[in-house]
């Protein structure tokens, strides 16, 4: 086989690599055991909150919309600026909410994989229809 052939092949084959690993579908369950990281300020599975607003429906909902909850003036611009909680928008603020949001009163450095921050968006996706 030609140095040229080997070169296209390996090439090939670690697009499909990547591809394949960014096309794995989120683990709902091991969001759930991630998620643990937040319970000490957010509930997600109840309209209560804490020292963080509740996220049950977070995904979808604009930013610092959670009636009865102290939002930082950060996050309150970041809403009225037109900030909306879908997939993109959760997985920059969970891979480093003060990059996303500077000037946020969260205090969480963020997560460290991207696996682990869509495994939280699925298990905060199923929150949505809990009671």
């Amino acid at each position: 086989m030609h140095k040229a052939a080997r070169t296209g092949l390996c090439a090939l084959a670690l697009v499909a690599l990547a591809f394949s690993s960014t096309a794995q579908a989120a683990d709902a369950g091991n969001g759930k055991r991630v998620y643990q990281k937040c319970v000490a300020c957010h509930v997600a599975d109840r309209e209560t909150n804490r020292f963080g607003p509740h996220l049950k429906g977070v995904v979808g909902r604009p930013a610092a919309q959670v009636p009865d909850y102290k939002y930082s003036q950060a996050m309150k611009d970041a809403g009225a600026a037109g900030l909306v909680w879908d997939d993109a928008a959760l997985s920059a603020f969970l891979s480093s909410p003060k990059k996303k949001v500077p000037g946020t009163s969260m205090r969480f450095f963020g997560l460290w994989t991207q696996a682990e921050i869509d495994d939280v968006i699925a298990y905060l996706k199923t929150t949505a229809q809990e009671e």
